[in-house]
């Protein structure tokens, strides 16, 4: 049915993949995570390659993750602390902000890759929390590889499921049963070997 409505050429398409996930994860909301399933979906009907999507996908996650974390870093605190509306509350959002980054700050960059809010805002806060850039570069990479390849890797495996999935409840109720899905054949296969 996808195939049909949307036929996109792949010098076309890895590129609108690669920026609108690159520019989602720099800060900017526009549906990175959408343009991955649905180039997944085409790559289950043949007109897009996986492997080249996922490796794509996931350096855009990591380019643009660490373009956020770096405009976080430099300018995020001042914009937070300047005299303005909601003063009070943005200052008191660093002082939380800063002691559960230094105990939580891995968990927050590599599990917030499959939060919609958390995938837009966690490299900038990371930068403003000054989390280190080695760990945050670690964790963001690991983040983006495994979120790539499960997002684009599960559409692709289950193709028309997840299109209707989709159809349905849409995009974030997809990724969310993508996800149940592989844990649940993971689970299962791990139980039958034991």
């Amino acid at each position: 049915m996808l195939a049909a409505i949307i036929n996109v050429p792949p010098n076309v398409g890895y590129p609108v993949v690669f920026a609108l996930i690159a520019v989602e994860t720099m800060g900017i909301p526009v549906p990175g995570e959408t343009a991955l399933i649905a180039a997944a979906l085409l790559a289950h009907d043949g007109q897009l390659d996986i492997v080249p999507l996922i490796v794509i996908a996931s350096l855009a996650a990591i380019i643009g993750d660490n373009i956020g974390f770096a405009i976080g870093r430099k300018g995020g605190r001042r914009v937070f602390a300047a005299p303005g509306p909601l003063y009070e509350h943005r200052v008191r959002l660093l002082e939380v902000g800063e002691p559960f980054f230094a105990k939580h700050g891995p968990k927050a960059v590599f599990l917030g890759r499959w939060v919609s809010g958390l995938r837009i805002a966690s490299a900038w806060l990371a930068g403003i929390n000054q989390m280190r850039w080695p760990t945050f570069l670690f964790w963001n990479a690991l983040g983006g590889i495994a979120w790539a390849t499960s997002i684009g890797l599960g559409v692709y495996l289950l193709g028309k499921i997840a299109e209707d999935v989709i159809k349905v409840a849409g995009p974030a109720a997809a990724v969310l049963a993508v996800i149940g899905i592989i844990v649940f054949l993971v689970w299962h296969r791990r139980k039958a070997g034991a």
